[in-house]
Formats: C-alpha cells, sequence, structure tokens
C-alpha cells in the first residue's frame, strides 16, 4: 500500500496519529527534504528505505512507488502540510491508478490554519467573515486570470495566500485593487509552527516594508482580512438565549 501523508506545517508533533503509524510501519519513505522537518524521520524503522523528494523529479518519485509497491512494501510519501492543497499529488496518483496500484491519503494540518493558531485568531468570525479563500499569486505555476488576486479580494472574505511572500509588491498592489483601501489588516507567519516562526502584523500600506525588513522571501503564509482585527458578534450557538437540538434557550 502507498500512502500520501501530510506532515503538517512544521511541528513534528502535529502530524496525526494515523499518519505517524504509517511512518512507524514503512517500508519506504519519500519525504519532501526542502520542506517537512526531518525529525518524523525519528519514527523510521533501522531497515527503512528513505528518500528524499527534494532532489527527485516526478519520474523518480514514481519509480521508487512503483517498484515498492509491486515488491509488496509499505510505502509513505510524506508531503508538508496537507497534501490536498498545493501537494501536486494529483500528477503521483493518476500514474499509480494506471499501474492498479492501491494508495490511500492521510490527511494533514495544512499552513494556513497553523498560522491561524499561530497569531490565535479565528477566519471564520460572525459578520465579519463566514468565507476563507486559500489562494496564490502567479509565479512558475500559473493561476487562472478568473482567480486573480483583485478578483478575489473584492469579495472582501478572509484570504490565505500561499507561495507568493516572495513577490510581495506584487499581491499588496493586487489586493489594495481588490479591497479599494490600503488599511486592510494583514498578518504574515513565517515557518508556522518551526522553532524559528516569525509573526508580523500590519497592513496592506504597511507590510510590504516589514516583511523586508524581516527578509523573509519564502515559507509564509500571508493571511488578509478583517478578522485579524475587527469587531465581531458572538455566535449564535453558544448564545444561552438560543435553542439547539441540544439545549432550550433561556428566555431572558
Amino acid at each position: 500500500m502507498i500512502y500520501f501523508v501530510g506532515a503538517g506545517p512544521g511541528d513534528p508533533d502535529l502530524i496525526t496519529v494515523k499518519g505517524r503509524k504509517a511512518l512507524e510501519e514503512a517500508d519506504i519513505i519519500i519525504y519532501a527534504g526542502s520542506l517537512v522537518s526531518p525529525k518524523h524521520l525519528d519514527w523510521a524503522k533501522d531497515n527503512c528505505e528513505i528518500y528524499n523528494s527534494a532532489k527527485m523529479h516526478l519520474d523518480e518519485v514514481l519509480d521508487v512507488m512503483i517498484r515498492g509497491a509491486k515488491d509488496g512494501k509499505d510505502i509513505v510519501r510524506l508531503h508538508t502540510g496537507d497534501p490536498s492543497i498545493y501537494g501536486a499529488i494529483q500528477e503521483q496518483m493518476d500514474p499509480l491508478e494506471d499501474e492498479g496500484i492501491e494508495f490511500e491519503v492521510i490527511p494533514g494540518v495544512s499552513s494556513f490554519v497553523a498560522a491561524a493558531s499561530s497569531i490565535k485568531r479565528e477566519f471564520t468570525l460572525p459578520d465579519v467573515s463566514q468565507t476563507v479563500i486559500l489562494t496564490r499569486m502567479a509565479g512558475r505555476t500559473p493561476v487562472p486570470e478568473e482567480e486573480n488576486l483583485k478578483s478575489l479580494a473584492a469579495h472582501k472574505a478572509s484570504m490565505a495566500l500561499f507561495l507568493s511572500v516572495g513577490n510581495m509588491d506584487g499581491v499588496v498592489k493586487a489586493l489594495k485593487e481588490g479591497y479599494g483601501s490600503g488599511d486592510v489588516p494583514v498578518a504574515v507567519v513565517y515557518r508556522a509552527t518551526w522553532e524559528d516562526e516569525k509573526r508580523i502584523f500590519g497592513t496592506l500600506d504597511t507590510i510590504v516594508a516589514k516583511v523586508k525588513e524581516e527578509k523573509i522571501i519564502k515559507q509564509a503564509q500571508i493571511l488578509v482580512g478583517d478578522f485579524l482585527d475587527s469587531e465581531y458578534s458572538k455566535s449564535k450557538l453558544y448564545d444561552k438565549t438560543f435553542t439547539t437540538e441540544y439545549r432550550q434557550g433561556i428566555q431572558e
């Protein structure tokens, strides 16, 4: 069996119990060495074959997985965060399906939720935002024109931008055009949950200078929206006057 496992954002304890069990039982581990903490490998068996995919291209990764599966070995493909978000796993899973090889995806904690937990903020505040947009700035991988940052920012929803901090000038320019304001709160979280994590706060008007001062050019989440600093309404779920399936509301 092949397992695509989300390692989480950085802290090795944020992998799921199921993901760690797969690591412990794996005969082969292929891990994303440029992004995944090597501490995860402490749970590998002594005789486990370990490959760093940062030094491999797609065909080499697939060759290892297909060979191992045909030899009856358990294989873990260890991705950063959650593999379904910018994990490039579809291009690995489709060839495995063509070969008739079984695989499973074990989800992980994504960096966007790790960043929110680091700064102690909730994306979905009543009367502020009930939508979270996960996106990125176009780079070597293009973004469909319909999904450009200006258009997405116009929704005024909570936003989390991946893979974009290297072009903060372009990010801020597009967001300002979409929001129609430079006074929108922004947080940049570098390497969320890692030991060298950094948290930077500002607005669209001030954040570029602050990020450049810290020399952050990669491995950071850009969080944008009023959820970062805004008045909000309390939820109805825990309102003592609100009746739910499990509790009768108190009439005042």
